[in-house]
């Protein structure tokens, strides 16, 4: 299943992420960018359209959850840019996040872990 987001939505998930299931409010309030109440409900209503979010009657509101897990989003999302902009290749991918940043010795370490680990699982 292919998950998409727009930047706004994501903004929204990442409070439903962190926080946990949230009023309206809540979730407006714990946005970077304020928006309107009524633009956070529109976007709600419309993840919930999408099966991205669902809700729980409390008092006169509604509790907005995540349906989808963090983890999840990330992995389509770079499933679907790793198709889109590198020819489905990771490798693509990985020479063009190694060459555009600057990436210090401890991260360039982690992800020669990564790698290895995944390497010996492969072999498994």
């Amino acid at each position: 299943m292919e998950i998409q987001f727009t930047d706004r939505e994501i903004d929204i998930m990442e409070v439903l992420w962190e926080q946990g299931p949230s009023l309206v409010a809540e979730v407006r309030a714990a946005l970077p960018d304020p928006l309107a109440y009524t633009t956070v409900l529109t976007i709600l209503r419309t993840l919930e359209g999408k099966g991205h979010v669902g809700h729980t009657e409390e008092g006169r509101g509604h509790r907005y959850h995540a349906k989808v897990a963090q983890q999840t989003a990330r992995g389509s999302a770079l499933q679907h840019l790793t198709r889109k902009l590198f020819k489905g290749s990771a490798e693509l991918l990985l020479t063009q996040l190694v060459s555009d940043r600057k990436l210090d010795s401890e991260e360039l370490d982690r992800m020669r872990q990564l790698l290895a680990q995944h390497a010996a699982k492969k072999e498994e």
